[in-house]
């Protein structure tokens, strides 16, 4: 996961370095940071949403007439929490925290100039595994014969529609959007013959914050 991140790091730097030098009156990077809620849709257990952040880097510039296109890289920690029974039978809800790192590639439509813009497109999800607390990992979850630490391993990659609304004024604004994810993010756990089809599909709320360069 750690080598993954740098590698997208880098990338997105050096695409940036070069959009910048090539169309210097037009592109801005920007710097984000902010909060997320991440909600795991499935019906193998209970699940609720939970917050978590954000940070990141993003390069906007002139697309076509009223277009912008915007290259985004963004770090997150995740959290959702799962209904459990302790080993003491007292239920609790055991917090699951999910690192990542997206790549995007959103178009961009400019309602007001350097104010309002909606955008869409595509994300890429880099996932590493669930964590949680040590002491919650022989929690049996709700409903099942599951331990908690039997759904760590969930698929290392995710892909997102997207859809967002940034508003502001030309170095700071706010972004707010929500990504549905398409594929199973718990698809991984079905190769470990745990007598159980799982199906799982994220959502995520952002809520971010961007001062542009």
């Amino acid at each position: 996961m750690r080598k993954i991140t740098f590698t997208l790091f880098f990338v997105f730097i050096s695409r940036a370095t070069f959009a910048q030098y090539e169309y210097r009156d037009s592109n801005r990077i920007g710097i984000s940071f902010g909060v997320n809620q991440f909600t795991l849709n499935t019906n193998n257990f209970q699940t609720k949403p939970e917050l978590g952040w954000n940070a990141g880097l993003s390069m906007r510039g002139n697309f076509y007439n009223n277009w912008d296109m915007v290259y985004n890289i963004q770090f997150s920690e995740n959290n959702f929490s799962v209904a459990t029974n302790s080993l003491t039978l007292v239920k609790e809800d055991v917090n699951y925290k999910l690192a990542s790192a997206q790549v995007s590639l959103q178009v961009s439509y400019r309602l007001i100039e350097n104010h309002l813009s909606l955008e869409f497109g595509p994300i890429v999800q880099v996932n590493g595994k669930l964590n949680m607390d040590n002491t919650d990992e022989n929690n049996v979850i709700s409903g099942t014969t599951l331990l908690a630490k039997d759904i760590r391993e969930i698929s290392n990659f995710n892909f997102y529609p997207t859809v967002g609304i940034t508003f502001g004024v030309r170095h700071f604004r706010a972004n707010l959007s929500y990504q549905y994810g398409i594929n199973n993010m718990l698809e991984n756990l079905n190769n470990k013959n745990l007598g159980v089809n799982f199906k799982g599909n994220p959502g995520i709320v952002n809520g971010n914050l961007i001062i542009y360069l």
